[in-house]
């Protein structure tokens, strides 16, 4: 799993408790950071899940290739 991936999630729960004490205390300005760092979090983790999916594309093709030179 891409480093990414683990700390995006941090953030963006993170960001939801941070969102979520400014809904009890009614501090606008709280909920809105809230929100931002769990905006975040999310597009870190997605950047994350993205270098994963083409590490392991890569490491498909490559496997095929290796299949390839064995069969020949």
């Amino acid at each position: 799993m891409d480093e990414d991936r683990a700390k995006g999630k941090a953030k963006d729960i993170a960001g939801r408790v941070e969102r979520q004490a400014g809904e009890w205390t009614g501090d606008k300005d709280l909920q809105s950071e809230g929100a931002k760092d769990q905006a975040k979090g999310k597009v870190q983790n997605t950047w994350g899940k993205v270098k994963d999916a083409a590490r392991d594309a890569k490491e498909d093709m490559e496997g095929d290739d290796i299949k390839k030179d064995d069969a020949a």
